[in-house]
């Protein structure tokens, strides 16, 4: 039997500093360039090379960018081989979980999920019978072409659609891309998720078309929305308000996009429930609930990351502590409250300094009865905290 072609680069190595290789041996998937000591061999950005201490000891293998503040990206931390053949089971393997764990309940989800599969600069989300990807390292971009065919031998998709537009591709020297892959796209793209059915727009729409994070948060407030008044702020395509209209909530949908507000109303028609019966606001969050004097039962805050750089980390801590305070006082005694952030900046601790801050300035008194991370489609590696980046927290505003 032949032996399969390696993806390695054989003829160079990574030294680690001295005593530098801590955070490898606890399996953090990153090592930064301020630890790696010398290059030796040649090599191309993007190649996967193996890495070692200061003393000569293997410690793992891992996609090698020089011109990023990540300098490894680690692939493996054992000297296995790595081909097509280890990517194909990785692969496989987080497919498979999805599908045991969430296929009865939606027919999409995240398939990969990045550093958490163990597969760094990679994601990949499934609607339906549409793969979109998204490409964030180096590495990964240097086997865009193999990645195309693992995932149509895979999946068998209609169709495979690359949204590699985030901002922090330029951290790894690459430029924005977005193209199709494989197949034709279609604009009627309709998912189906815990008896609901949504539109998605893969090629323009937010993030790569939907929030499929927020599937087990949309459940919660589904279940509590029954004859209670729903505002549903930065709603994009009306996720949570179908959720809890098809429960019989009366529902308000805001946005700032006029597009997203349309496509939230595509989806209460979609569902059979009349769009007239409720009511959608084209308009900036923050100055709706300054300028809204009704009170609702449930309010949902899902607003875009205010924190994208650590830099960010006070501005956007006002911004959540503002948009939560706005948001209390417009709850009637004892509504819920459910504040999220998906800012992987802002830690738990100091999320929830935010709202008691945002309690203490409305004057109200506020109960936390839920904190929830991502659904287990977006898992995160224990030893890469980092992955954590959605934070909801349930409360009741008293």
């Amino acid at each position: 039997m032949a032996q399969m072609k390696s993806l390695e680069n054989e003829s160079a190595r990574v030294i680690l500093k001295e005593n530098r290789e801590k955070s490898v041996k606890n399996y953090h998937p990153w090592i930064f360039s301020g630890a790696v000591e010398k290059v030796e061999g040649n090599f191309q950005p993007g190649d996967i090379v193996p890495v070692f201490s200061s003393k000569g000891d293997f410690l793992a293998k891992g996609f090698i960018n020089p011109h990023s503040q990540i300098f490894i990206r680690i692939l493996s931390f054992i000297e296995e081989p790595i081909n097509e053949s280890f990517f194909r089971n990785r692969i496989t393997t987080a497919a498979h979980f999805r599908e045991t764990f969430i296929s009865q309940q939606s027919n999409a989800y995240r398939v990969i999920h990045g550093d958490a599969d163990h597969l760094s600069g990679l994601v990949i989300d499934k609607y339906s019978k549409v793969l979109v990807v998204q490409i964030f390292s180096l590495g990964m971009e240097r086997l865009r072409s193999q990645i195309r065919a693992w995932l149509v031998a895979q999946f068998s998709p209609q169709a495979i659609i690359e949204r590699s537009d985030s901002p922090s591709r330029r951290e790894e020297s690459l430029k924005s891309r977005q193209e199709i892959w494989e197949g034709s796209l279609s604009d009627n793209i309709i998912i189906e998720e815990n008896g609901i059915r949504y539109r998605v727009d893969v090629w323009k729409g937010q993030k790569t078309g939907f929030y499929l994070d927020q599937r087990d948060n949309r459940a919660r407030i589904a279940k509590l929305a029954a004859g209670k008044k729903l505002l549903n702020c930065f709603s994009y395509s009306g996720g949570f308000s179908v959720a809890a209209a098809r429960m019989g909530a009366q529902t308000t949908a805001v946005d700032a996009s006029s597009e997203a507000i349309a496509l939230a109303r595509e989806n209460f028609s979609l569902n059979g429930i009349n769009p007239a019966a409720h009511r959608f606001q084209v308009q900036d969050v923050f100055e709706y609930l300054k300028d809204e004097k009704e009170l609702y039962d449930i309010i949902v805050l899902d607003p875009p990351a205010f924190i994208k750089k650590r830099s960010h980390l006070a501005q956007g801590s006002r911004a959540y502590k503002e948009v939560n305070r706005l948001a209390m006082q417009r709850l009637r005694p004892q509504g819920l409250l459910l504040s999220c952030s998906c800012s992987s900046h802002l830690g738990w601790e100091h999320f929830q300094k935010n709202i008691f801050v945002a309690a203490r300035e409305s004057g109200r008194t506020v109960q936390i009865i839920g904190r929830f991370s991502q659904p287990l489609d977006h898992p995160v590696n224990i030893f890469h905290p980092e992955g954590e980046y959605l934070k909801s927290f349930l409360l009741r505003v008293v």
